[in-house]
């Protein structure tokens, strides 16, 4: 299946059963591998609303950020996501989160 075919497929099932954390992510993660990280952004938004909790969302939130040159959108986020590991004990997003932020901040000025 390409790129373009499991987006389709993802948004079809928006506002559906399915719809949740889970479904935005995978749509706002394929959004941002096909280089539309506006798109990205609002799905990753909508996953973060559904679950507060889904640090890879956070990150991969903060990297739609980062590609729309919104750095402090991108630190927002992984502050929120590194928040959101340490509850959940996700130590690989934590720390890339982590690494993420101090990359950014001298990139900030």
């Amino acid at each position: 299946m390409n790129a373009a075919s499991m987006i389709e497929r993802l948004r079809a099932q928006r506002g559906g059963p399915r719809d949740g954390a889970l479904l935005r992510f995978a749509l706002g993660d394929a959004l941002l591998k096909a280089g539309d990280a506006a798109a990205a952004r609002i799905e990753l938004e909508a996953a973060v609303t559904a679950d507060v909790a889904y640090s890879a969302a956070w990150k991969r939130l903060g990297e739609a950020c980062r590609a729309l040159d919104d750095p402090a959108g991108a630190a927002g986020a992984w502050t929120r996501g590194i928040e959101a590991a340490r509850t959940r004990g996700d130590t690989q997003a934590l720390r890339e989160m982590q690494v993420f932020l101090r990359r950014l901040a001298p990139a900030a000025g």
